[in-house]
């Protein structure tokens, strides 16, 4: 998209240009930039900006902002708003770039969650685009990069699946997650695991289509259950030739694409046909396919001989957060629906109430933010169900960048409208479980927070971090850290750690290891830390790299001994530090708290919400342990595991590959090249290695 530097806006900080310092979120309406009615903004205020600069440093960078804010142009785009530290705060679409940025500065905005935002702008960078579409895609796809911190986000979501059928000379029928290519075809994708399973029971059922790794194929030598129960055609040993499989294959991917009707025609038409030539067990083979295929068809419960593709989505508010519930129809059969939960929804509803000529509502809001950010990278269907209408732009800049037209519609008939009322009832119940879910989690935060004597301002924002150790017989040590924050775990920010150079068995040199790995970092950038490192109150470094509020030992006395130790060496608050000791008997619900600041245990009721929240994320930490150690200790015993889970390496090629290369790590730094000159590994073998190993 074009980019005209001269256009671009760039800044550097802001603050009050009041005489006395202001609230640090809370820009006074003295450096207001007024706009006209075409939206051109006047010039800053004058000599008395000037003086009130003179006063007050930050204002320099506060006149600095306003200055470039007058002269954007009014043209199209898309604006970046930064914090001091150079974290993303806001990324937001304009059809006037003057006049939407201008709106940030006119007035005061208070303590709302626009004016937090507001008094945290240090730097504004603008790119300038031909047409609102190509803003709006550049938008979201600086979203997905940037992660700012007062959009609506939804989670970038790869993990739908998708039905594979393998090219290969009988090809194979496969469900697969990941990245696609041009080499295999791919339908979906599917809304859930469940779906795509589904579908290849039916394809087998119907098609008699393999489903056996090539691995197991190269080397059967007589046909396997499958075959003797009719799910397959024994292609591996010869008793279905090519042409025959190959016709299945066609008529399976027509089925795929919703072309039922076509391909019962066409199967009607080889059964007579072979009835003509008098090959009557080939007819009869075609007829007890057409039988599966009509009662297939039959027992689908939501079906539409119209439509073939179709993705409808309805949204929910309620109780500051939002559900967009998207359901999903492929070759015309409903597959059932996923609720999708966004981030930062009332901040990004604040962002775009400043423009007063935008009349969307907030449904309105999320559904375009969701759309745009979901469909980004492809895969739109020709046809959108949707619940609330959204801007003529959105749909036509998906038409151009899927390359076919789309159309949304808003007022479904039929089943179409079916469609619609159950994918609104999905996202009713879903947003009604979530809130009843977060309700129940923040009680226990609270509960939890009363127990330790924390702030209950901060509960929010409240971070607690927890250590495992886990190995069988000290072999494949490992530690866990999970992390609770936002009244929820946040798997992103689970880590574990390998230890080493200990006494196998030593889980108090684990521990030890574990914690100096984890705060030898931080415990130093806290005491070289200035106090003007911190911008207007908040740090420079993201939550995810700051001590947390508590730090739970899953152990006792000895544990919580070996993390005092650790703490004391690092100048750290020994109050963080809470161990959770089994109670008589190690009964669950008669853990005790530990405390290292010397503090006396504390006995909690086995109902008590504050010690189920602890039970919640020591189990978390201990299976998140667990599952580490015995990957870890399966890969050092096999030394290949990773390398089991690649189609069409069997037991004598991953040998050779190991024997080669010395091991996985020998394997995966390996090129292209060099993998294909292993015996019996082809080039397309080697690029599939090469993939599953990067």
């Amino acid at each position: 998209m074009p980019r005209d530097p001269s256009q671009q806006a760039s800044a550097a900080s802001t603050a009050s240009v009041s005489p006395a310092p202001p609230a640090p979120n809370n820009p006074p309406t003295a450096a207001a930039v007024p706009v006209d009615a075409s939206g051109q903004a006047a010039e800053p205020a004058g000599e008395a900006a000037a003086a009130r600069a003179d006063r007050d440093p930050h204002a320099v960078i506060w006149q600095r902002l306003l200055d470039e804010v007058s002269r954007l142009p009014q043209l199209p785009g898309v604006y970046r708003y930064f914090d001091a530290a150079g974290e993303p705060l806001y990324v937001g679409k304009a059809r006037n770039l003057k006049k939407r940025v201008s709106s940030y500065f006119q007035k005061n905005h208070g303590g709302t969650r626009i004016g937090v935002m507001v008094g945290r702008i240090h730097r504004i960078d603008t790119t300038v685009v031909r047409t609102e579409a190509e803003a709006l895609l550049l938008e979201n796809n600086l979203i997905k990069t940037l992660n700012p911190r007062f959009n609506i986000l939804f989670r970038d979501d790869k993990s739908y699946p998708y039905l594979k059928i393998a090219s290969h000379t009988y090809p194979r029928v496969a469900y697969y997650r990941g990245a696609t290519d041009r080499k295999h075809r791919y339908f979906g994708p599917y809304p859930n695991a469940w779906a795509v399973k589904e579908t290849i029971q039916l394809l087998q059922k119907v098609f008699q289509l393999r489903t056996c790794e090539d691995t197991v194929f190269n080397h059967r030598t007589r046909p396997c259950l499958l075959y003797q129960i009719k799910r397959c055609s024994g292609p591996c040993v010869g008793i279905v030739s090519p042409d025959d499989y190959a016709a299945s294959v066609r008529d399976a991917e027509r089925f795929l694409l919703g072309e039922q009707q076509e391909v019962m025609d066409g199967l009607q038409a080889r059964m007579m046909a072979h009835a003509e030539r008098l090959e009557f067990e080939k007819a009869a083979e075609i007829r007890n396919q057409l039988s599966a295929l009509s009662r297939v068809l039959h027992q689908q419960a939501v079906e539409a001989h119209d439509d073939r593709d179709v993705d409808i989505l309805a949204v929910k508010l309620q109780g500051g957060r939002a559900c967009v519930n998207l359901a999903m129809v492929r070759g015309g059969r409903h597959l059932g629906d996923r609720a999708h939960f966004p981030t930062r929804v009332q901040e990004e509803i604040d962002a775009e109430s400043l423009d007063e000529a935008d009349a969307a509502s907030p449904e309105q809001r999320v559904l375009e933010a969701f759309m745009a950010q979901h469909y980004l990278g492809g895969g739109v269907p020709g046809i959108l169900i949707l619940s609330q209408p959204v801007e003529p732009a959105l749909i036509e800049a998906l038409s151009e960048q899927t390359g076919h037209k789309v159309v949304a519609i808003t007022q479904p008939r039929e089943q179409r409208r079916i469609w619609l009322d159950m994918a609104i009832k999905g996202a009713d119940i879903a947003l009604a479980r979530l809130l009843s879910e977060e309700g129940s989690q923040r009680e226990r935060t609270r509960a939890l927070a009363d127990v330790l004597d924390l702030d209950p301002d901060r509960l929010d924002d409240l971070r607690i971090e927890c250590f495992d150790i886990s190995h069988t017989a000290g072999e494949a040590t490992q530690a866990s850290c999970v992390v609770f924050q936002g009244h929820k775990m946040q798997s992103s920010q689970y880590r574990r750690y390998n230890i080493e150079g200990i006494t196998p068995g030593d889980d108090y040199a684990a521990m030890r290891q574990v914690l100096l790995r984890r705060y030898g970092k931080l415990a130093e950038a806290a005491r070289t830390a200035e106090p003007t490192d911190a911008v207007d109150g908040v740090a420079p470094k993201a939550s995810t790299h700051r001590l947390p509020d508590v730090v739970l030992i899953d152990g006792g006395k000895g544990q919580v001994s070996v993390a005092r130790e650790v703490f004391e060496e690092l100048g750290l608050h020994l109050g963080l530090i809470v161990g959770v000791e089994k109670g008589e008997g190690r009964k669950v619900g008669l853990e005790e708290l530990v405390f290292a600041d010397g503090r006396p245990k504390a006995t909690l009721d086995p109902t008590s919400a504050a010690l189920m929240l602890v039970a919640q994320i020591r189990d978390e930490a201990h299976r998140f342990a667990i599952t580490g150690m015995r990957a870890k200790r399966a890969s050092v015993r096999t030394g290949s595991s990773s390398l089991e889970e690649i189609a069409g390496v069997g037991p004598k090629k991953r040998a050779r590959l190991l024997q080669r290369f010395g091991g996985v790590r020998g394997v995966a730094a390996a090129s292209v090249e060099e993998l294909c000159s292993v015996e019996g590994i082809s080039r397309d073998l080697a690029e599939e290695i090469y993939r599953a190993l990067h």
